[in-house]
C-alpha cells in the first residue's frame, strides 16, 4: 500500500502542472491584465483580474474574470487527468489560480444575487479544497 494511495476509494488529487511564468510576472508587478494576455490560459491572471475588479467595486467585470479563469482552469484539469470531481488541493501551488477562480465566481455571483450559482461555486470549492474553502474565506 502506497502512503498516497487514496483509502476511500475516490478519485486522486489531481495536481495541475506548475507554469511558473505567470505567477513570477505578477509577484514581480507586471499588470495582470498583460499577464493574461500573454498567458491567457493562466487561471492565476485571470483570479487576479477578478480580485482586483472586486476590490475597486466593478462586481460584473470580477464575474466575467472568474469565470475565463474557472474555465480556464476546467480545461486544464481535465488535459491533466481530473474527471469532474476529486480533490483539487490548495497545497499545491499550480492548483491555486483554478481555485481563487472558482472562489472569485462564487462571490461575485453571490454579489449580484446569482444564488444557485453562489451556492454551486461554494460546494464545488469546499469538495475540491477544504483548504482553500477556509483560506479564501
Amino acid at each position: 500500500m502506497s502512503i498516497h494511495e487514496n483509502l476511500l476509494g475516490g478519485p486522486p488529487p489531481t495536481h495541475l502542472p506548475d507554469d511558473p511564468e505567470p505567477r513570477e510576472l505578477l509577484a514581480n508587478g507586471t499588470a495582470p491584465a498583460d499577464v493574461a494576455a500573454k498567458f491567457p490560459t493562466s487561471s492565476l491572471a485571470w483570479a487576479q483580474l477578478c480580485d482586483d475588479a472586486f476590490e475597486r467595486g466593478s462586481v460584473v467585470e470580477s464575474y466575467a474574470y472568474a469565470r475565463t479563469g474557472y474555465h480556464r482552469g476546467l480545461d486544464s484539469l481535465r488535459r491533466n487527468g481530473w474527471k469532474g470531481h476529486g480533490p483539487v488541493p490548495w497545497e499545491h501551488e499550480p492548483n491555486r489560480g483554478f481555485l481563487r477562480a472558482l472562489h472569485g465566481l462564487a462571490r461575485a455571483a453571490r454579489a449580484i444575487g446569482e444564488q444557485e450559482e453562489w451556492e454551486r461555486c461554494s460546494q464545488f470549492l469546499k469538495d475540491s479544497s477544504p483548504t482553500a474553502a477556509q483560506t479564501l474565506g
